[in-house]
């Protein structure tokens, strides 16, 4: 403090618009809370495109004719998120069509596997086990029955 007469000055650091000035946080401040922050939003996202999945179809839903499915290939029913295969001739065989890897729906039944092109994995008709690609584990099985031509998802 200066004493200039009768008035008396302090010295106080001011912004022009904004008043005084308050300590600034430090550098370890910022850098926890962008850390913190980049945590937050890394967890509301995946790796990946995965698509929007719907609810499985409830039990005992009729697929359709056993006809539409071919030898050593499959079909998949995105909305009952089912891919039914026919590894030989009159063995039918029913998985869930979300890939293990990253969630995404399997995009086809070709060339003897079922495939994900979100990143490479492959599938075997026969059981579902990984043939390639990132995927960790096998399609999980569904039950499924074959009546009178028709295939069902029980």
């Amino acid at each position: 403090m200066a004493h200039l007469g009768a008035v008396v000055l302090h010295h106080v650091r001011c912004h022009p618009l904004k008043g005084p000035a308050v300590d600034a946080p430090s550098r370890r401040t910022i850098l926890t809370g962008a850390a913190a922050g980049l945590a937050a939003v890394a967890g509301c996202t995946k790796y990946g495109e995965p698509q929007a999945t719907p609810a499985p179809a409830p039990a005992d839903t009729v697929l359709g004719p056993t006809a539409d499915i071919p030898v050593g290939g499959g079909k998949i029913f995105a909305p009952q998120q089912v891919v039914v295969t026919q590894p030989v001739q009159g063995t039918f065989k029913a998985f869930t069509s979300i890939c293990t890897h990253q969630s995404c729906p399997v995009a086809s039944v070709a060339d003897g596997t079922i495939n994900c092109d979100c990143h490479g994995s492959k599938y075997a008709l026969e059981d579902g086990s990984v043939q390639g690609g990132p995927a960790p584990r096998p399609l999980a099985p569904k039950q499924i029955t074959v009546s009178g031509g028709s295939i069902t998802l029980t």
